[in-house]
């Protein structure tokens, strides 16, 4: 979810909470774009981080205290001369706009009470902090903004402050049902992108959930609703304005499996049972807790690039040549003609005048009469040999391709399974694995180091949930462990499960008598589900099996397995019903 005016309204309420009356300590800025302001509140001290960074704006608490650089910034310098031991007397947030002011009182040179404002805006790209006088005049700023970089708005010392126009939104706590109705539904788009573009503070995730409470599906047009309906998604709406008036946030994280997908100050009722969420206290540990767990992944992600871009490429040649196969193939479905017409002309071609450029004969195969083609140049028997030529080439041609085409399938399957691998990577030794996968099948040159004594990598190893009446359920990272784990791992009354035709993981649940209940066959098809391309998908199907009936070909690749028996089940991808342990 975007750091959206729903959420600084919720952040505003905890800065009350904590910095109504509290004093400024300290000012420090740990980087260029950043400030930690200490203050002491009536509920002790706290750090205030404010980042103005393009990517990640942030306002929350942090019990985390960064070093700043050894001479202060400009812009540090001039918060310390006015407001290095002040005190806050006001914190608000204009509407629902993505900015927050505090107000701030301290004494000047001769000792006279004196006011200042310190803005932040939280606007993408145009995010800043501006430190402002009682009448509205900059001060300074973290980032300066000149007439060449913003023709709608300069931020320089001596200019006056002003909130930049929000593309003539609606502010959403005063709007009307008329101005609601009229703004919204005169837009040609979806009705969520007309709700978020005709609103302050708005954003697509929320959009979103204001519709699904209307029962309304949000990629619908706008002018496809009755206008009970529109009445409808104006009260749903307003409900929602309510609750943020009074103060009623919750903040919380939605997560799919581990992985945090969205974050919000309300329930959200829009996901669906294969999502989960965690409560907090505050906004602030929600953020730092979603931010934390988004940059652990984040982090995989950038250290998996380049395997990523390798296994892409790899798979877009093979999709490639695997297209043009396949055309070439069907290229070759007309030997058969050539062979016909070869017969026909050594069977009716005798009486033929020398210089026909074709004929007609009756097929006896179908018992039809076709026309011939000749070549007017060449004699019966030079023209059927000529087609008879043709018939063997493509013969030869399809008897290859059928080889080249399994080949480059599999090729296909096994560049999928890698990829399905790197997507379910938690951390690095997941991704040596498949590092040695690639190195080993020839998509990553070797390198050979002469270097002795390196420190030994910690050996990944396969998911391991345990469900609440005691079931063991692994799940293979990678294709090596997939193999490990159904071939060296299970026994042959443990159960097998996966994907149906698609890259997964082998999923094995240990069962000493080859019995398991109901429910664990739907847990172990749900993880199966997660752990494939599928897990975006509502449903999956599951291939099922005791392990004793999947079998692995000579010379296949990592991860591929047959079986010729066996059970299907419907799973939603879900991580629900089971408790990872660490090995």
């Amino acid at each position: 979810m975007a750091f959206d005016g729903i959420t600084i309204s919720a952040m505003v309420q905890e800065l009350h909470k904590n910095l109504d009356g509290g004093k400024v300590n300290r000012i420090s800025q740990p980087e260029a774009d950043e400030l930690l302001i200490t203050c002491r509140g009536g509920n002790g001290q706290y750090r205030l981080l404010m980042s103005a960074s393009a990517s990640l704006p942030l306002i929350y608490f942090t019990e985390k205290n960064k070093p700043g650089p050894m001479t202060a910034p400009n812009f540090c310098m001039v918060l310390r001369k006015y407001i290095g031991s002040a005190r806050i007397s006001g914190i608000s947030q204009p509407g629902l706009e993505r900015a927050v002011r505090i107000e701030l009182e301290h004494l000047n040179e001769l000792g006279d009470p004196c006011k200042k404002v310190l803005i932040m805006e939280l606007m993408g790209k145009h995010s800043n902090i501006i430190f402002c006088d009682d009448k509205n005049m900059i001060l300074d700023s973290i980032k300066h903004v000149s007439s060449h970089m913003s023709s709608v708005r300069e931020v320089l010392p001596g200019r006056e402050y002003f909130l930049p126009h929000t593309q003539d939104k609606l502010d959403p706590l005063t709007v009307s049902e008329e101005d609601f109705i009229r703004t919204v539904f005169s837009k040609p788009c979806n009705i969520s992108k007309a709700v978020y573009s005709s609103l302050t503070g708005i954003s697509p995730v929320v959009a979103e959930e204001i519709c699904f409470r209307a029962s309304i599906d949000g990629s619908d047009s706008t002018r496809a609703l009755t206008s009970s309906a529109e009445i409808h998604l104006y009260h749903t709406f307003c409900r929602l304005m309510d609750q943020i008036r009074e103060g009623d946030f919750t903040p919380n994280i939605i997560y799919r499996g581990d992985e945090p997908v969205e974050f919000g100050v309300f329930p959200f009722q829009q996901f669906g049972p294969e999502y989960h969420s965690e409560k907090f206290d505050s906004v602030s540990t929600m953020l730092e807790t979603y931010y934390a767990s988004r940059n652990t992944l984040t982090r995989i992600h950038q250290k998996s690039s380049d395997l990523r871009k390798i296994v892409q490429t790899a798979l877009e040649r093979n999709r490639k040549k695997l297209f043009l196969q396949e055309k070439q193939m069907k290229d070759t479905e007309k030997k058969d003609k050539y062979k016909v017409y070869g017969e026909l002309i050594n069977t009716y071609g005798y009486n033929l005048e020398e210089g026909c450029k074709s004929f007609q004969a009756l097929n006896y195969y179908t018992n039809e009469e076709i026309t011939i083609p000749l070549d007017p140049t060449l004699t019966p028997a030079q023209n059927s040999k000529r087609y008879f030529d043709k018939y063997n080439k493509l013969k030869r041609t399809q008897e290859a391709l059928t080889v080249q085409i399994a080949d480059t399938s599999s090729e296909i399957e096994h560049l999928e399974s890698i990829s399905n691998a790197l997507d379910i990577a938690l951390e690095e030794n997941d991704l040596s694995q498949i590092k040695e996968e690639l190195t080993e099948y020839g998509y990553i040159k070797k390198h050979y180091s002469g270097k002795k004594g390196r420190k030994a990598q910690t050996k990944s190893r396969p998911f391991h949930y345990v469900t609440p009446d005691g079931f063991d359920i692994y799940v293979g990272k990678n294709n090596f462990q997939n193999d490990e784990l159904t071939f060296k791992f299970a026994t042959g009354n443990d159960w097998w499960f996966h994907a149906k035709k698609m890259a997964g993981s082998h999923v094995v649940v240990r069962s000493k008598d080859g019995q398991i209940p109901d429910h664990i066959f739907e847990i172990a098809g749900q993880l199966a589900a997660y752990y494939s391309k599928g897990r975006t998908a509502p449903k999956v199907e599951i291939d099922y099996i005791q392990k004793k009936h999947v079998k692995k070909p000579a010379g296949a690749k990592p991860g591929f397995v047959v079986y010729y028996t066996n059970y299907s089940l419907m799973a939603s991808p879900s991580l629900e019903g089971v408790k990872e342990v660490q090995d």
